[in-house]
């Protein structure tokens, strides 16, 4: 089993592209290419886009941003 941190850093290495779920806002997903993180899992993503779940999905570029780790429930790797 790889730590979750090297998988991380995996994905930064690559300059991966992830999805990451937010902590209590359940339908809203931010996508972007993985920059930057620390060990409070504080993230950098580049080129992010906010996608709005439910009935009517929306999608909305937000750019470079800066999500603060306690607010992440989730981050996966985007194809």
């Amino acid at each position: 089993m790889v730590p979750p941190i090297n998988q991380i850093f995996k994905y930064l290495q690559q300059q991966s592209k992830v999805t990451i779920w937010l902590y209590e806002q359940v339908n809203v997903r931010l996508t972007g290419v993985l920059k930057g993180f620390d060990e409070f899992m504080n993230v950098v993503l580049d080129d992010a886009v906010e996608i709005s779940q439910g009935n009517s999905a929306k999608q909305r570029k937000l750019g470079t941003v800066l999500l603060k780790g306690d607010n992440i429930t989730l981050i996966s790797y985007e194809d």
